[in-house]
C-alpha cells in the first residue's frame, strides 16, 4: 500500500488530507508537535477504516524530523507521497518595516528549515525508486505580499513556495513531483472554504502532477 507522511498534522488541513488519500488505499502518517493531539487524529482515521500511525516531531529542531519519518518508514515503509502543512498560529506576526533578522529567522526556521528537514529524509528514497510526490502548504501571502502581522509569515511562506517549486524544476525529469498549494481563504469561514474542499488540490497535485503550484481562492477571486 502506498504511504503519505503528513508533517504538521491538525484537525483541520492535514486531517482532511489523510482522508482524501486514506479513501484511495494510503497509509497515512500523521506527524506533529504534540504527541497526543496527533494520536487522537490517527485514532479517528483508524476508526474510519484508515491504515495511520502517529509520531511526534518539532520541525524547529531537524533531528526531531528526521527520526519521526525514519521511524515511519520502518513501520509502513517507504514514503511515497510527502505533504508538509507548517501553520504555526502561535508565531506571532510582524510587519515588514518593524521586522527584526531575528524575527524573520524564526519564521524562515519553521517554514522554510523544517521543510528541507523532511525532504532530506524522504526524498533519497523517492529518487532510488525514481518516483514520489512533494507536495507544500502555505498560506495566500506567500502568492500576494500582504503587509501587518503577515509580513513576516508571508516572506518566510515565499521561501517555502520557492524552494517547492524549485524542486519540481529540478526533479521533474527524474520522477519526483513537487508541488506548492497555497490557500488563499480562511479555512471554515464560509463555502469553498472547507479543510476536505481544499484537500482535493492535494490528490489532483499528486495524480494530475502537471503544474507545481495551485492557489485556492474563492470563486471569482483572482489568486
Amino acid at each position: 500500500m502506498p504511504v503519505i507522511a503528513i508533517v504538521g498534522a491538525g484537525p483541520g488541513m492535514g486531517l482532511s488530507i489523510a482522508r482524501r488519500f486514506g479513501a484511495e488505499g494510503f497509509q497515512v502518517v500523521l506527524i506533529s508537535r504534540t504527541k497526543e493531539k496527533v494520536e487522537a487524529l490517527a485514532a479517528q482515521l483508524v476508526a474510519d477504516g484508515v491504515e495511520a500511525a502517529a509520531f511526534a516531531a518539532d520541525v524547529m529542531r531537524p533531528d526531531t524530523v528526521h527520526s519521526a519519518l525514519a521511524a515511519a518508514v520502518d513501520r509502513f515503509g517507504p514514503i511515497d507521497v510527502l505533504e508538509y502543512s507548517p501553520a504555526d498560529r502561535g508565531l506571532a506576526g510582524v510587519s515588514a518595516a518593524e521586522a527584526t533578522a531575528e524575527d524573520l529567522q524564526t519564521q524562515i526556521d519553521h517554514y522554510l528549515y523544517g521543510a528541507v528537514a523532511a525532504v532530506s529524509q524522504a526524498l533519497p528514497g523517492m529518487l532510488e525508486r525514481g518516483s514520489g510526490t512533494l507536495l507544500f502548504s502555505t498560506g495566500g501571502s506567500s502568492v500576494q505580499p500582504r503587509g501587518g502581522s503577515f509580513a513576516t509569515i508571508g516572506i518566510a511562506a515565499a521561501s517555502l513556495r520557492n524552494y517547492a517549486m524549485t524542486l519540481n524544476v529540478e526533479l521533474a525529469e527524474r520522477g519526483i513531483h513537487a508541488a506548492h498549494v497555497a490557500i488563499s481563504v480562511f479555512i471554515g469561514s464560509g463555502p469553498g472554504t472547507e479543510a476536505d474542499t481544499i484537500a482535493e488540490h492535494y490528490w489532483t497535485a499528486h495524480t494530475k502532477r502537471d503544474k507545481p503550484e495551485i492557489v485556492h481562492v474563492l470563486p471569482g477571486d483572482t489568486p
